[in-house]
């Protein structure tokens, strides 16, 4: 068939036409055809329908339009039914501009549900039913109950427990007092004893100013609002109890018992020397939001009641019965399909046992058969394992290779024959299905593509054990399990192993085994365990226990998993093993601890975490979902369960979750989890909708702008922006940044696109509850923002620890939020510059302006009287101190002067982290960046106050950085296991144990303080010594990007 044009996706990428002509077919039989505009919602198309349906014959027999549904064709090719009748015509994109108007079945409520979490998720739920998978539908049927049963908890709280859920308080990681701006540490200034705060209440345009203790708890602020009230206006004394107090403009509450001034609101209002600006709101507006989202709870919900909960599982007969099978396992290697590889190849099957990252027994491979799209083996495939030994986990994993015949001619006679082996393709599978019975019968499996570059090894164990859904291109393999015994074969339940008896006695360690399994458990550095040190390490599993638990890791390295004695004795220990503090908890989530009582014993351990720590590592505790190998698991139910108890945690679960539902790999598990937890916050779905259009409409005017960006101007954007259906999409939602921000109002004449490859939009909105507040946010298509997002994170990270500490290096972790395919959000720190701005203003030349080392200090003059210099200078000194121990720890590269920001207020920060842990740019071979961290001379200037004798700041300088890189590597175990369980992400720069090394080194774990301080020293000296060198640097690239005639 020749090229054509198939569908309407031009024309309704053109957003210059305002209408278009659409075919109506009514279940009567008529067929009506006339314009709509592009702009009408589909419940305005309905009435236009029945408005032109009434001339018409037969339209008596159309009834009530409620009772009536469009469908139409969808650009996946999907049959959809529109019930969410809000939505623009234009946004529905139906691929021929064809509706079919048909008559309702079903329940509505529920169907309309069914609609608003498919098309928030992007996944439809008639694709979680095709699957016809016995596993999928428990795991759905059963998250289901649990999360409405969530939900209706939440319904039922008090109105001040209900807060906590809805609007958790956003607090400092400890309490302490800022220096006010304008006479900072460095003028003797202390913190404030009072602050005044202007206070507002609720339906009233009175205001007044209230000075208070910024130590107290908001409820003794409350009871002096009141107390003026009744003294201005003569009101009838209320009780403080029934108020809280709202951030104007805010979703944000102060409320508890946690001091004022750890609100981060307060926090930064009384660093930056600015009023606090409040409304009292009484508990009754509170109750009135929460019987609001109960009613929409309440609706869905009644729709749902007859649903019957998941079938019982079968009784499990026999489940003693597998450890006592001394055969072999093996199995069936029938044939492939759709295989492509080149002719004159021979093709192989690699199969490997495995148990996490270890290795069962020896790796069994098929013999060579000819090419073709569809080769047979019939082989049977016996592994050096007993059924009886198989861990519960055990893990199947498959490589299809060809091997290739390369000859060489060498400088002699006689040629050579070297053999190459040429990926094609992997797949993993469990032996024991969902519910613990041992695997029997044919499958199926589609793989997964093989890098073709790749040079480890063919069989992948961390990969996902899902199917390859692209079952139409995919390579397969039909392998098939035996049936050991004519009954189902189960692995025993934990209570069952964990009454085998110990073997022996608990040998008493002596004094050289006391000291050696303390220098082993102190080796932080090296993960290689030697065979001595593991036979050791096993052996004094009860010292480990009650000495030292936090090496809990260690033990179940050197456990011999493919022993059914190990393994139970194993678990009992884990029954009596001490509770870990929950950072301790996070490494044995790793891919490496598959065994479900380790992951029940550390998800227990989670549960000690408060909402922020959870929030601070909700990153990972994502990625690590993909090690999981069945849906329902433990780790699965904690975060739904916190999720669901906090918001703000809800928020951020759903954004992580979502923004990798493009992942073949994983869009299965993590869609399943993004319907829970909908299910369980309907009323979160529509805040959740409405971000998710405004990002749809930012993707299309990003596409816009880059496909017309050499003749598009900012008033081009600025145009498209105006149009009704991108002012409705782009006004009133909250910022998917900060869920307690609200972007009411967009400012169209600030907003422009920025002049970077992917031409990022530079949003800005208004705060109409404060004048004059500006808030701005960065849409960038085209850029994988993880790495970003996780640098971001750690330097949030490192700034609470240090807090803690009583050390605040003033920094600037700003919002990233990765929102879909190589798209995201990024926060716009206002009133900041480039360094590389800065410079080429302060000179004529750009070969010369990065060497102008007053151009950074006047410019900062200029910003800050004579009063607030001092402060200025301070507030640089301390985020210089903790950017550079930042960027040296995380190894952060490509650090040139236009990634490095100044904020009039002094505060230095970094953005753009595109490369980390030691992944510096090169050219031509040549490493450009060569400094450890960079500390120029111009910022040695502005700490020295543009003195060049000034050592006493200096010194001081040096000292926080010291100070902060000691905090830092005593926490330095926390840091590696983080980014160890971000292997699971797929950063191109974070994939193995090899790339956290550079961590490892960076803070010197395995060494004493003394030695690290000793390493650090000489890499500060080194950095300052060599700046000239980063200087030559920003010398080059300010020319490459100088723009000037």
């Amino acid at each position: 068939m020749p090229p054509g044009k198939y569908g309407m996706e031009e024309e309704w990428e053109q957003e210059g036409i305002p209408e278009v002509t659409m075919d109506f077919l009514l279940p009567t039989g008529i067929f009506l055809k006339f314009p709509v505009s592009r702009n009408d919602t589909i419940a305005n198309i309905k009435k236009l329908v029945w408005r032109k349906a009434s001339g018409e014959p037969l339209f008596g027999a159309l009834g009530d339009p409620a009772g009536y549904v469009f469908t139409c064709i969808n650009q996946a090719a999907v049959r959809e039914e529109l019930e969410t009748e809000t939505r623009r015509i234009c946004d529905v994109r139906p691929f021929m501009c064809v509706l079919r108007l048909v008559p309702r079945e079903g329940d509505r409520v529920e169907k309309l549900a069914n609609a608003q979490i498919s098309l928030l998720i992007g996944k439809g739920m008639h694709e979680f039913e095709a699957q016809k998978n016995h596993e999928v539908n428990e795991f759905r049927a059963r998250m289901r109950v649990f999360c409405e049963e969530k939900a209706l908890h939440q319904q039922m709280l008090p109105w001040y427990q209900w807060m906590e859920f809805n609007f958790p308080c956003d607090l400092e990681p400890c309490v302490s007092l800022p220096a006010v701006r304008g006479g900072g540490a460095a003028s003797g200034s202390k913190a404030p004893k009072k602050i005044f705060i202007n206070i507002k209440f609720e339906a009233s345009e009175e205001s007044f100013m209230l000075q208070q203790d910024p130590q107290d708890a908001p409820l003794a602020l409350i009871r002096s609002a009141l107390k003026k009230k009744a003294t201005v206006f003569r009101w009838v004394r209320q009780e403080p109890e029934d108020y809280t107090l709202q951030v104007n403009g805010r979703w944000d509450f102060l409320y508890g018992n946690h001091p004022m001034c750890q609100f981060k609101y307060i926090f930064s209002c009384l660093r930056d020397g600015q009023n606090p600006q409040l409304t009292m709101v009484h508990h009754s507006t509170i109750t009135t939001y929460q019987e609001e989202q109960g009613s929409v709870w309440c609706q869905a919900s009644k729709s749902r009641c007859s649903l019957s909960g998941p079938p019982p599982l079968p009784l499990k007969k026999n489940t003693t019965l597998l450890w006592s099978i001394n055969e072999p396992l093996y199995v069936h290697l029938l044939q492939g399909n759709r295989v492509n590889a080149g002719e004159g190849m021979k093709l192989v099957v690699q199969a490997g046992l495995f148990h996490g990252s270890e290795l069962l027994c020896k790796v069994v491979t098929s013999p060579e058969v000819a090419v073709g799209s569809e080769p047979v083996w019939n082989q049977r495939l016996e592994f050096d394992i007993n059924v009886s030994d198989l861990p519960r986990m055990s893990r199947l994993c498959f490589a299809l290779y060809a091997v290739v015949e390369k000859t060489k001619k060498p400088r002699g006679t006689k040629k050579k024959s070297k053999r190459a082996d040429c990926p094609i393709a992997w797949v993993n599978t469990m032996v024991f299905d969902y519910k613990d019975q041992l695997k029997t019968g044919e499958f199926l499996l589609s793989m997964w593509p093989s890098v073709p570059d790749d040079k480890s090894e063919l069989l992948n164990p961390m990969g996902t054990v899902e199917k390859n859904p692209n079952v139409d291109s995919a390579a397969g393999l039909l392998i098939g399990f035996p049936n050991i015994r004519p009954h189902p074969l189960y692995y025993p339940p934990h209570d069952k192993i964990s009454c085998v008896e110990m073997n022996g006695d608990v040998p008493v360690p002596t004094k050289e085994e006391h000291v050696r399994l303390k220098e082993i458990i102190d080796d932080k550095n090296h993960t290689e365990v030697f065979e001595d040190e593991k036979d050791l390490l096993w052996k004094l599993r009860a010292e480990v226990r009650d000495s030292y638990p936090e090496s809990l890791s260690k033990l179940l390295i050197v456990t011999k998993w493919n022993k059914r004695e190990d393994v139970a004795q194993m678990v009992s220990l884990l029954r009596v093993w001490p509770e870990l503090p929950g950072i301790h908890a996070l490494e044995l989530l790793d891919y490496s601890f598959p065994d479900p009582a380790v992951r029940a014993f550390t998800v227990k351990c989670l549960k000690k975490l408060s909402d922020n720590e959870l929030l601070q590592y909700l990153i990972q505790l994502v990625q690590v979902l993909k090690y999981e190998s069945y849906l329902d698991c433990d780790l699965t139910t904690f975060l739904l369960e916190r999720a669901l108890s906090n918001k703000k945690i809800g928020h951020f679960f759903f954004w992580h979750l979502r923004s990798e539902m493009h992942v073949s790999s994983v869009c299965l598990r993590f869609g399943l989890i993004l319907e829970a937890y909908c299910r369980g916050n309907i009323h979160h779905v529509r805040s959740l909708t409405k971000q998710n259009e405004a990002l749809a409409k930012l993707k299309t005017l990003s596409d816009i702008v880059k496909t017309g960006s050499q003749r598009m101007t900012a008033d081009d954007l600025k145009l498209c922006i105006k149009q009704e259906s991108y002012m409705e999409a782009l006004s009133d939602l909250l910022s998917p940044l900060n869920p307690s921000i609200i972007l009411s109002e967009i400012c169209v004449e600030k907003c422009k696109f920025m002049d970077s490859k992917m031409k990022p939009l530079w949003l800005m909105y208004k705060n109409q509850w404060v004048h004059g507040d500006l808030m701005g946010i960065i849409f960038k298509n085209g850029d994988d923002l993880r790495q970003d997002m996780l640098t971001l994170q750690m330097i949030q990270l490192m700034e609470n620890l240090w807090k803690k500490e009583g050390l605040d290096l003033r920094m600037i972790p700003y919002g990233c939020l990765s929102t879909g395919n190589k798209m995201g959000l990024i926060e716009v720190v206002k009133n900041a510059d480039t360094i590389a701005n800065i410079q080429r203003d302060n000179c004529n030349s750009a070969a010369t302006a990065a060497f102008n080392k007053d151009a950074l200090l006047n410019w900062l003059k200029s910003k800050n009287p004579e009063d607030k210099l001092d402060q200025a200078i301070e507030e640089f000194t301390l985020s210089c101190a903790g950017y550079c121990v930042a960027t040296y720890v995380l190894g952060i590269g490509d650090r040139h002067n236009d990634n490095i920001m100044i904020r009039e207020t002094g505060q230095l920060f970094h953005i753009d982290f595109g490369h980390f842990l030691g992944n510096f740019k090169r050219k031509l071979g040549i490493n450009r960046e060569r400094v450890p961290f960079i500390l120029t001379y111009d910022f040695v200037h502005v700490i020295q106050q543009g003195k060049t004798n000034n050592s006493e700041k200096f010194e001081r300088f040096r000292d926080y950085c010291e100070r902060a890189y000691k905090i830092l590597c005593r926490n330095g175990t926390l840091f590696v296991n983080l980014f160890g369980m971000m292997k699971a992400a797929g950063l191109p720069e974070l994939s193995s144990f090899k790339d956290i090394q550079y961590l490892k080194d960076s803070l010197a774990l395995g060494k004493s303080e003394e030695e690290a301080l000793k390493g650090f020293k000489v890499k500060f000296n080194e950095a300052l010594r060599e700046s000239w060198k980063t200087k030559v640097n920003w010398m080059m690239h300010s020319l490459a990007k100088d723009k000037r005639p």
